[in-house]
């Protein structure tokens, strides 16, 4: 990992035993299907954040979806859309998986039930990240997005976030 946002060896020893202590996960990881309830205390992006749950923070990447990174357009907005419904509210994580940063993928519920990266969908704030998911709602949503010109799809030629990280690390 580059540019000072790799972890160290010791961090990531760290953040595998907090999960294993957080869910009782067996393989060193949270099984997919597992939940994480707790208060979202930092809105890192618009598909990342931090939860506290008791006396731990974790750190939470949306499933399914990729918003615009800093310095892209859009990115502010989807940064402050997920504040607006997410920050210092208590949300429930439902896991897929654990990234190569050590953060929890996972679909985020509000309060209220509705899932974070669909609302970031529907107002398009975000790709679907088909890579990563295999959801023809999230598909759907991006495509009524881009019909209604919501957001990101109101630009001439947005570039997926994806892309955007491609050309910054030169390939």
């Amino acid at each position: 990992m580059t540019r000072g946002r790799g972890w160290s060896g010791a961090a990531v020893i760290a953040v595998t035993v907090l999960l294993l202590a957080t869910f009782g996960a067996r393989d060193g990881a949270p099984q997919p299907g597992s939940e994480l309830r707790g208060q979202v205390v930092q809105v890192k992006d618009g598909d990342s954040m931090v939860v506290r749950k008791g006396g731990d923070n974790v750190g939470v990447r949306v499933f399914g979806v990729d918003c615009p990174e800093r310095g892209m357009p859009f990115s502010a907005r989807a940064k402050s859309f997920t504040t607006g419904l997410v920050g210092n509210r208590e949300v429930t994580v439902v896991v897929h998986d654990v990234d190569r940063y050590g953060r929890i993928v996972g679909d985020v519920k509000l309060a209220d039930g509705r899932s974070l990266g669909r609302e970031l969908l529907r107002e398009g704030l975000a790709w679907y990240y088909r890579r990563y998911a295999n959801d023809p709602d999230f598909e759907k949503l991006e495509a009524e997005a881009r019909a209604a010109k919501r957001g990101l799809w109101s630009e001439p030629n947005p570039i997926p976030p994806w892309k955007f990280r491609a050309d910054r690390r030169g390939g």
